[in-house]
């Protein structure tokens, strides 16, 4: 009788108990960088205001819409003549809303400037 007592606690024990486990990774934390050069340079911007559509991919929209505006503004100065900054931007954002009310960005439309910088040239520094 105290075998089956004895079998019966252990058994409920045993199924009570979780069989979860945890495991743990390293967590990351951002560091606050900047990057600074002490150089000086001529902006160059076009007369020519440039539109650009841009539909992203689905690994695009995954990043957010902050990244799809980013990207958009990239292709946009790839596509017209490779420029480095895009100036007095502006953009539209078309979405559309799928079956369960989620929304997602079908294309952007970007506007601006694009405009290259030239005669980049070092300043010393006095000490």
């Amino acid at each position: 009788m105290k075998k089956v007592v004895f079998l019966v606690a252990a058994i409920i024990a045993l199924g009570l108990s979780s069989c979860s486990s945890i495991s743990h990774t390293s967590t990351t934390v951002p560091v606050e960088t900047t990057v600074s050069s002490l150089s000086k340079a001529d902006l160059q911007v076009s007369q020519k205001k440039i539109r650009f559509e841009y539909k992203p991919s689905k690994a695009v929209r995954r990043c957010g819409e902050k990244k799809v505006i980013e990207t958009a503004v990239a292709e946009a100065l790839k596509a017209n003549g490779n420029a480095d900054v895009l100036v007095a931007f502006q953009y539209e954002i078309k979405k559309k809303s799928n079956l369960f009310g989620r929304k997602t960005i079908k294309y952007v439309i970007v506007e601006g400037y694009p405009a290259t910088y030239t005669n980049i040239t070092p300043i010393h520094c006095k000490k």
